[in-house]
């Protein structure tokens, strides 16, 4: 056992990361990068506990097996913070108090280790607020930043850290993954990794929850239902419908949970008007969480309309002759009569649709029913 276990499939990033964790003195800041579900997150806490293993010899840090390890990837070391955002964005005050914890000295470990999962969720302020941080480190700290790609963070960032990047795992990887950590029966955990693009996180969840498994095909198979206008609106409301339900019911006992939580530490009395002060902090939650679940629905939004376009992928690689191995593999009869109705360019056209909307949902504060009820129309 070690700590690079389940980075499945990175082997070049795991040599990588060994070589760091064995210097005397790593680099001050490391930007790991890769798509949705290659496992940025994961390495930069497998990093993290083998910079902090109690191993004396260079060579064996990331053992797995020491207090240091297993603390760092269970996320109670000491030495390591690491700051995630179920909002849209990681506010300023975010920022500035983690410019404040870099500061701090070690308390058990070689190094303070500060782990950023979602940079790319840092508005060019906030950004700039770690800036200085980042050009300057204390001796003793180390920054891991995860972003989709280069690109999402600033180059004054950029610049000044070392570059890990990932690529989504072989689908066998991912399953032999969920076999082997997860218990998962080896046909569904092929059929899930292949389901999920090879996402680590998307391919658990369908293994696990035969709900989600449900879910996902009848997204998959909307095309097949699109024959006129009337049934394109009726397909984008219920795939409106189904995410409105699903971020809701993710978040709502969390939600009467957080408040009562607050309320219980606060001192808060059990019955009556709640005193000004925490109003006012009642208020502050009830904001976050109300931006919470906007991150949620447009995360769910934008994993509805991947699976979506996995359909229009495996009609392309048909129409090209390229089919050998599909994503979408149980609809193999339904995807090659569905081929032949058209021609490679109508299906790039489509799938160029689809990924308008992705942006726009994304980049804008469009009504997400109107744009589906377009996309939906323009699949026609």
């Amino acid at each position: 056992m070690s700590v690079w276990d389940d980075l499945q499939g990175q082997a070049p990033v795991v040599d990588q990361l060994r070589r760091g964790a064995a210097q005397a003195t790593p680099n001050h800041a490391w930007l790991f990068t890769g798509p949705p579900g290659s496992g940025r997150s994961n390495a930069a806490r497998a990093f993290a506990a083998a910079l902090l293993c109690d191993q004396q010899d260079p060579a064996l840090r990331g053992c797995g097996e020491c207090k240091a390890c297993r603390t760092a990837l269970a996320g109670s070391h000491a030495d390591v913070t690491s700051v995630t955002t179920e909002k849209v964005t990681i506010s300023i005050d975010e920022a500035r108090e983690l410019v404040r914890k870099a500061q701090d000295k070690p308390s058990t470990g070689r190094w303070r280790v500060i782990i950023v999962e979602d940079a790319d969720r840092m508005q060019e302020r906030s950004t700039n607020v770690l800036l200085k941080a980042i050009e300057e480190p204390p001796p003793r700290t180390i920054w891991l930043l995860c972003a989709p790609s280069p690109g999402d963070v600033l180059v004054t960032i950029r610049s000044r850290c070392r570059a890990v990047s990932l690529r989504l795992p072989p689908v066998e990887d991912v399953a032999e993954l969920l076999i082997r950590r997860d218990g998962i029966d080896p046909e569904v955990a092929r059929a899930s990794a292949r389901a999920a693009q090879s996402h680590i996180g998307i391919a658990k969840r369908l293994a696990t929850d035969e709900g989600a498994r449900s879910r996902r095909d009848s997204i998959v198979r909307l095309p097949l239902s699109l024959r006129n206008v009337s049934g394109a609106m009726k397909a984008a409301a219920d795939l409106v419908a189904l995410a409105e339900a699903e971020a809701t019911s993710s978040f709502e006992q969390r939600d009467a949970a957080e408040r009562q939580s607050l309320l219980a530490s606060l001192g808060a009395p059990e019955s009556g008007t709640l005193p000004p002060s925490i109003r006012s902090q009642v208020k502050r939650l009830e904001e976050d969480q109300v931006r919470r679940a906007k991150r949620s629905k447009n995360d769910y939004f934008d994993r509805a309309l991947t699976d979506l376009l996995s359909f229009y992928r495996d009609v392309l690689m048909l129409q090209l002759g390229n089919a050998d191995t599909l994503v979408n593999e149980s609809l193999r009869r339904e995807l090659t009569e569905y081929a032949a109705q058209g021609s490679p360019e109508q299906t790039l056209l489509r799938m160029e649709e689809i990924n308008v909307v992705r942006r726009r949902l994304v980049s804008t504060n469009v009504a997400p029913l109107l744009a589906i009820e377009a996309m939906a129309v323009s699949l026609l």
